[in-house]
């Protein structure tokens, strides 16, 4: 049996800017570039993309997204997913984007 530890990534990111023009494909280019490189594989969900709804002021807001999936081997490096984070709210212009990880056991 394995005992390494395994972690799914999942990164949500919007397909359309704050201002409601679409993001700029390179980004998403861009972002697989680099996962594939530091990880060897990157899955995008994007053929059709989920609705995220949330409240704000009174009004409901909405995101059409893209799930980013990635599979870890070993520790999560803290750091590098905080410094992603960071550099995608800036290049996706958005206030926040999500990446969450869990632990997952290989079947």
């Amino acid at each position: 049996m394995r005992c390494d530890a395994v972690h799914l990534v999942t990164i949500l990111l919007p397909l359309d800017r704050r201002d409601g023009t679409p993001q700029p494909r390179a980004l998403f280019a861009a972002l697989r570039d680099a996962l594939v490189e530091r990880f060897g594989g990157a899955t995008f969900f994007n053929r059709a993309p989920a609705d995220g709804l949330w409240e704000e002021d009174g009004e409901v807001e909405r995101d059409r997204i893209v799930l980013v999936e990635v599979l870890v081997d070993g520790a999560i490096d803290r750091d590098w997913w905080t410094a992603l984070r960071r550099r995608l709210e800036r290049d996706f212009d958005q206030e926040e984007v999500l990446i969450r990880a869990m632990a997952v056991e290989r079947l």
